[in-house]
Protein backbone atom coordinates (compact mmCIF):
# COMPACT_ATOMS: atom_id res chain seq x y z
CA UNK A 1 0.00 0.00 0.00
CA UNK A 2 1.40 3.40 -1.01
CA UNK A 3 -0.76 5.57 1.23
CA UNK A 4 -1.41 5.21 4.96
CA UNK A 5 -4.50 6.94 6.32
CA UNK A 6 -3.55 7.75 9.90
CA UNK A 7 -5.81 9.08 12.65
CA UNK A 8 -4.06 11.13 15.34
CA UNK A 9 -6.04 10.98 18.60
CA UNK A 10 -4.90 13.84 20.84
CA UNK A 11 -6.79 13.41 24.09
CA UNK A 12 -7.06 14.34 27.71
CA UNK A 13 -6.29 11.50 30.13
CA UNK A 14 -7.96 10.83 33.46
CA UNK A 15 -5.44 10.22 36.21
CA UNK A 16 -5.26 6.59 37.35
CA UNK A 17 -8.52 5.53 35.70
CA UNK A 18 -7.99 2.98 32.89
CA UNK A 19 -11.68 2.26 32.35
CA UNK A 20 -12.65 5.92 31.91
CA UNK A 21 -9.71 6.52 29.60
CA UNK A 22 -10.57 3.56 27.42
CA UNK A 23 -14.22 4.65 27.26
CA UNK A 24 -13.26 8.22 26.39
CA UNK A 25 -10.79 7.21 23.69
CA UNK A 26 -13.32 4.81 22.23
CA UNK A 27 -15.85 7.62 21.99
CA UNK A 28 -13.28 9.77 20.14
CA UNK A 29 -12.65 6.94 17.69
CA UNK A 30 -16.39 6.43 17.20
CA UNK A 31 -16.80 10.10 16.29
CA UNK A 32 -13.81 10.23 13.94
CA UNK A 33 -14.28 10.38 10.20
CA UNK A 34 -13.07 7.20 8.58
CA UNK A 35 -12.00 4.92 7.22
CA UNK A 36 -8.44 4.92 8.51
CA UNK A 37 -5.59 2.39 8.39
CA UNK A 38 -3.91 3.35 11.66
CA UNK A 39 -5.10 5.15 14.80
CA UNK A 40 -2.53 6.50 17.26
CA UNK A 41 -3.15 7.09 20.99
CA UNK A 42 -0.86 8.85 23.50
CA UNK A 43 1.78 7.37 25.79
CA UNK A 44 0.40 5.60 28.90
CA UNK A 45 -3.10 6.28 27.61
CA UNK A 46 -4.85 4.27 30.35
CA UNK A 47 -3.31 6.03 33.39
CA UNK A 48 -1.36 9.12 32.46
CA UNK A 49 2.43 9.23 32.87
CA UNK A 50 3.47 7.51 36.13
CA UNK A 51 -0.23 7.30 36.98
CA UNK A 52 -0.28 3.59 37.82
CA UNK A 53 0.60 3.40 41.59
CA UNK A 54 -1.96 1.48 43.64
CA UNK A 55 -3.54 0.08 40.47
CA UNK A 56 -3.54 -3.66 39.80
CA UNK A 57 -0.78 -4.78 37.47
CA UNK A 58 -2.03 -5.50 33.95
CA UNK A 59 -0.45 -8.11 31.69
CA UNK A 60 -0.67 -8.89 28.01
CA UNK A 61 -3.85 -10.84 28.74
CA UNK A 62 -5.50 -7.86 30.44
CA UNK A 63 -8.43 -5.60 29.56
CA UNK A 64 -6.43 -2.93 27.73
CA UNK A 65 -5.00 -5.24 25.10
CA UNK A 66 -8.36 -6.99 24.71
CA UNK A 67 -9.97 -3.58 24.18
CA UNK A 68 -7.37 -2.63 21.56
CA UNK A 69 -7.94 -5.88 19.68
CA UNK A 70 -11.70 -5.30 19.70
CA UNK A 71 -11.38 -1.78 18.29
CA UNK A 72 -8.75 -2.78 15.72
CA UNK A 73 -11.15 -5.43 14.40
CA UNK A 74 -14.14 -3.05 14.52
CA UNK A 75 -12.43 -0.34 12.47
CA UNK A 76 -10.27 -2.67 10.34
CA UNK A 77 -7.24 -0.62 11.37
CA UNK A 78 -4.11 -0.92 13.45
CA UNK A 79 -4.31 0.70 16.88
CA UNK A 80 -1.14 2.02 18.53
CA UNK A 81 -0.25 3.57 21.89
CA UNK A 82 1.61 2.78 25.10
CA UNK A 83 0.38 1.41 28.42
CA UNK A 84 1.94 0.13 31.64
CA UNK A 85 2.30 -3.63 31.28
CA UNK A 86 3.63 -6.19 33.77
CA UNK A 87 5.53 -9.12 32.29
CA UNK A 88 7.59 -11.73 34.14
CA UNK A 89 7.37 -9.66 37.30
CA UNK A 90 8.75 -6.49 35.66
CA UNK A 91 6.80 -3.34 34.85
CA UNK A 92 7.23 -1.74 31.41
CA UNK A 93 6.12 1.35 29.57
CA UNK A 94 5.12 -0.73 26.56
CA UNK A 95 4.18 0.51 23.10
CA UNK A 96 1.43 -1.78 21.80
CA UNK A 97 0.83 -2.00 18.04
CA UNK A 98 -2.31 -4.07 17.43
CA UNK A 99 -3.24 -5.12 13.90
CA UNK A 100 -6.79 -5.71 12.61
CA UNK A 101 -6.30 -9.48 12.64
CA UNK A 102 -5.39 -9.38 16.36
CA UNK A 103 -1.64 -9.66 15.86
CA UNK A 104 0.39 -7.65 18.38
CA UNK A 105 3.87 -6.13 18.16
CA UNK A 106 5.34 -4.30 21.13
CA UNK A 107 8.28 -2.12 22.07
CA UNK A 108 9.43 -1.46 25.63
CA UNK A 109 10.62 2.10 26.22
CA UNK A 110 14.42 2.16 26.18
CA UNK A 111 15.10 5.59 27.65
CA UNK A 112 13.31 5.96 30.97
CA UNK A 113 12.91 9.54 32.19
CA UNK A 114 15.16 9.48 35.26
CA UNK A 115 14.60 13.20 35.85
CA UNK A 116 10.98 12.34 36.64
CA UNK A 117 11.64 9.03 38.43
CA UNK A 118 10.47 6.76 35.62
CA UNK A 119 13.59 4.60 35.99
CA UNK A 120 12.61 3.80 39.60
CA UNK A 121 9.28 2.38 38.48
CA UNK A 122 9.86 0.54 35.23
CA UNK A 123 12.33 -1.75 33.51
CA UNK A 124 13.99 -0.37 30.36
CA UNK A 125 13.67 -2.12 27.03
CA UNK A 126 16.74 -3.35 25.20
CA UNK A 127 15.62 -3.75 21.57
CA UNK A 128 14.53 -1.38 18.84
CA UNK A 129 11.34 -2.49 17.16
CA UNK A 130 10.16 -1.96 13.59
CA UNK A 131 6.71 -3.15 12.55
CA UNK A 132 5.73 -4.16 9.03
CA UNK A 133 2.19 -3.05 8.23
CA UNK A 134 0.51 -2.57 4.85
CA UNK A 135 3.88 -2.34 3.13
CA UNK A 136 5.17 0.30 5.57
CA UNK A 137 8.13 -0.20 7.92
CA UNK A 138 7.23 1.62 11.14
CA UNK A 139 9.74 2.40 13.88
CA UNK A 140 8.22 2.55 17.39
CA UNK A 141 9.47 5.13 19.92
CA UNK A 142 8.17 6.57 23.20
CA UNK A 143 8.53 10.17 24.43
CA UNK A 144 12.02 10.58 26.00
CA UNK A 145 13.51 8.38 23.24
CA UNK A 146 13.14 11.45 21.03
CA UNK A 147 16.18 13.06 22.70
CA UNK A 148 18.52 10.26 21.60
CA UNK A 149 19.18 10.44 17.84
CA UNK A 150 21.52 7.44 17.73
CA UNK A 151 18.72 5.23 19.06
CA UNK A 152 16.23 6.71 16.61
CA UNK A 153 18.56 6.65 13.63
CA UNK A 154 17.47 5.18 10.31
CA UNK A 155 19.54 2.11 9.43
CA UNK A 156 17.86 1.23 6.17
CA UNK A 157 14.99 -0.26 8.14
CA UNK A 158 11.98 2.09 8.39
CA UNK A 159 9.86 4.64 6.52
CA UNK A 160 7.82 6.11 9.37
CA UNK A 161 8.88 6.93 12.92
CA UNK A 162 5.90 6.72 15.26
CA UNK A 163 6.46 8.36 18.63
CA UNK A 164 3.83 8.61 21.40
CA UNK A 165 4.30 10.91 24.36
CA UNK A 166 3.25 12.71 27.50
CA UNK A 167 5.50 15.69 26.73
CA UNK A 168 5.10 18.66 29.12
CA UNK A 169 4.20 22.19 28.07
CA UNK A 170 7.28 23.76 29.60
CA UNK A 171 9.50 21.92 27.08
CA UNK A 172 7.24 22.16 24.04
CA UNK A 173 9.92 23.98 22.01
CA UNK A 174 12.19 20.95 22.43
CA UNK A 175 9.33 18.70 21.29
CA UNK A 176 8.78 20.66 18.09
CA UNK A 177 12.47 21.06 17.23
CA UNK A 178 13.49 17.47 17.87
CA UNK A 179 10.61 15.95 15.90
CA UNK A 180 11.49 18.10 12.89
CA UNK A 181 15.17 17.14 13.24
CA UNK A 182 14.40 13.41 13.36
CA UNK A 183 12.41 13.72 10.12
CA UNK A 184 15.17 15.64 8.34
CA UNK A 185 18.10 13.49 9.42
CA UNK A 186 16.31 10.20 8.76
CA UNK A 187 14.42 11.27 5.60
CA UNK A 188 11.22 9.71 6.88
CA UNK A 189 7.76 10.63 8.04
CA UNK A 190 7.65 11.37 11.76
CA UNK A 191 4.45 11.32 13.79
CA UNK A 192 4.65 12.74 17.31
CA UNK A 193 1.41 12.08 19.23
CA UNK A 194 1.09 13.98 22.51
CA UNK A 195 -1.70 14.44 25.07
CA UNK A 196 -3.41 17.57 26.42
CA UNK A 197 -4.61 18.59 29.88
CA UNK A 198 -3.17 18.38 33.39
CA UNK A 199 -2.18 15.19 35.20
CA UNK A 200 -2.38 14.22 38.87
CA UNK A 201 1.07 15.67 39.53
CA UNK A 202 -0.03 19.09 38.25
CA UNK A 203 1.94 18.85 34.99
CA UNK A 204 0.40 20.56 31.96
CA UNK A 205 0.56 18.97 28.52
CA UNK A 206 0.31 21.13 25.39
CA UNK A 207 -0.76 18.71 22.69
CA UNK A 208 0.78 19.91 19.41
CA UNK A 209 0.76 16.42 17.98
CA UNK A 210 2.42 16.76 14.60
CA UNK A 211 3.29 15.03 11.36
CA UNK A 212 6.51 15.90 9.54
CA UNK A 213 7.38 14.80 6.02
CA UNK A 214 10.73 13.37 4.91
CA UNK A 215 12.13 16.85 4.18
CA UNK A 216 11.10 18.01 7.64
CA UNK A 217 8.07 19.95 6.40
CA UNK A 218 5.17 20.12 8.84
CA UNK A 219 2.12 18.41 7.36
CA UNK A 220 -0.20 18.61 10.37
CA UNK A 221 -0.32 20.19 13.83
CA UNK A 222 -3.28 19.50 16.12
CA UNK A 223 -2.65 22.57 18.27
CA UNK A 224 -3.45 22.67 21.96
CA UNK A 225 -6.96 21.25 22.19
CA UNK A 226 -8.37 17.75 22.35
CA UNK A 227 -9.34 16.28 19.01
CA UNK A 228 -8.65 13.77 16.26
CA UNK A 229 -7.36 14.41 12.77
CA UNK A 230 -6.91 12.17 9.74
CA UNK A 231 -3.63 12.54 7.82
CA UNK A 232 -2.68 10.65 4.67
CA UNK A 233 0.98 9.63 4.26
CA UNK A 234 2.54 8.66 0.95
CA UNK A 235 5.27 5.99 0.94
CA UNK A 236 6.30 6.97 -2.59
CA UNK A 237 7.36 10.37 -1.23
CA UNK A 238 9.85 8.74 1.16
CA UNK A 239 11.26 6.63 -1.66
CA UNK A 240 11.57 9.65 -3.94
CA UNK A 241 13.31 11.87 -1.36
CA UNK A 242 15.83 9.19 -0.44
CA UNK A 243 16.61 8.57 -4.12
CA UNK A 244 16.90 12.27 -5.02
CA UNK A 245 18.96 13.14 -1.93
CA UNK A 246 20.97 10.00 -1.06
CA UNK A 247 22.48 11.41 2.14
CA UNK A 248 22.18 8.12 4.01
CA UNK A 249 24.96 6.63 1.89
CA UNK A 250 27.42 8.97 3.62
CA UNK A 251 26.32 8.18 7.18
CA UNK A 252 28.85 6.97 9.74
CA UNK A 253 28.55 3.36 10.85
CA UNK A 254 28.36 2.43 14.52
CA UNK A 255 27.07 -0.21 16.85
CA UNK A 256 24.82 0.34 19.86
CA UNK A 257 25.84 -1.69 22.89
Amino acid sequence: MTTLKTLLVQSRLVWKDPRRNRDHLESMLDRAAGPFDLAVLPETFTTGFLGDPDLPGEGMDGPTLDWMKTLAARYSCALAGSAVIVANGDRYNRFLFVKPDGGVDHYDKRHLFAFGGEDDRYTPGTQRVNVNYLGWRINLQICYDLRFPAWCRFRGDYDLMLLVANWPARRVTHWSTLLEARAIENQCYVIGLNRVGRDGNGIEYPGHSVVHGPLGEKIADLGGTEGARLVELDLAEVTRIRADLPFQADADSFDLM
